[in-house]
C-alpha cells in the first residue's frame, strides 16, 4: 500500500455486507492542470480510487455518493443482481485498467437508475481523464462526447450551481468540451457567452481561461486559412 494510501472497512450501501475501500490522503502535490480541469498529481493519481465497488453484490457508484441510494433504486439494483454472479475486487492499490473497469461499472449503474446529467457528466468526464492519460485518444474522444452531452443538458435543466461549479464554470466547461471532441462551432457560442458577461469577471480563473482558449481557437482559424490559401 502507498504512502498516499489508506484501506477502511466499509458497509455495502445495497447488499450490507462489509468490505475495504481504499482511500487517498489528502496531502498530494498537483504538477499541472487541463483546461478541462483534469488535473495530474505528483505520486498517485485520486481519480483510481474515486469509485468505490462492493466485491460481494457488484454495486459500484462514486465514493460521496455511495450511501445515496433510496428505497426504489435498491430494489431495482437488488431485483437486477439477484442470482448474478459477480466476480469483481478491486480492493488495494489499483491499476489503471482497473480504475477504468470502475468508472465503466458506476456509469451502467447509474444509467440504469436514470441518475442526473450532471452525475453522468462527471462520471464519463473522469472516464475520459483517465483515457487521456493511458493515451487512448480515440476512447477518450468517446467520453468526452458523452460528457458533453450530458453536461450541456445540466447547464439547461439542472439547478445551479452544481456543488461547486457554478454556471459561470459548466458554461465554460460544455464549450472547452465541445472544442476538444472538434465541434468548434458548438463550443464558440459558450465562450462568448463568458466574454461577453461583465458578471463573469467576478470569476476571474474561469474568465481568463476562456479568453486563453478563444485566442486559441481564433489563431487556429487564422492558421487554417492561411493554408488554404497557400493551396489554393
Amino acid at each position: 500500500m502507498s504512502d498516499y494510501l489508506y484501506e477502511v472497512d466499509k458497509e455495502c450501501a445495497l447488499c450490507s455486507q462489509s468490505f475495504r475501500v481504499t482511500k487517498v490522503k489528502s496531502r498530494l502535490i498537483k504538477i499541472k492542470q487541463d483546461s478541462d480541469f483534469c488535473t495530474y498529481y505528483k505520486d498517485v493519481n485520486p481519480y483510481y480510487y474515486s469509485i468505490w465497488v462492493c466485491p460481494h453484490c457488484g454495486y459500484a457508484a462514486v465514493d460521496t455518493q455511495f450511501d445515496s441510494l433510496v428505497p426504489a433504486a435498491k430494489e431495482k439494483l437488488t431485483k437486477f443482481l439477484t442470482e448474478r454472479q459477480v466476480n469483481v475486487n478491486f480492493c488495494g492499490n489499483r491499476t489503471r485498467e482497473q480504475a477504468i473497469a470502475t468508472y465503466k461499472l458506476a456509469i451502467f449503474y447509474s444509467e440504469m437508475l436514470d441518475s442526473s446529467a450532471s452525475k453522468l457528466g462527471g462520471l464519463y468526464l473522469k472516464l475520459a481523464w483517465l483515457y487521456r492519460e493511458a493515451g487512448y485518444t480515440e476512447q477518450e474522444q468517446a467520453a468526452l462526447s458523452k460528457a458533453v452531452e450530458h453536461y450541456e443538458q445540466a447547464l439547461f435543466r439542472e439547478r445551479l450551481p452544481l456543488g461547486s461549479m457554478t454556471e459561470v464554470t459548466l458554461t465554460f466547461l460544455v464549450g472547452d468540451l465541445f472544442r476538444r471532441t472538434g465541434q468548434v462551432e458548438k463550443a464558440i457560442p459558450y465562450f462568448n457567452k463568458i466574454l461577453s458577461n461583465p458578471q463573469a469577471k467576478a470569476e476571474r480563473n474561469i474568465y481568463n481561461l476562456a479568453r486563453e482558449v478563444w485566442q486559441e481557437i481564433r489563431d487556429l482559424r487564422k492558421q487554417q486559412e492561411l493554408e488554404a490559401v497557400a493551396e489554393s
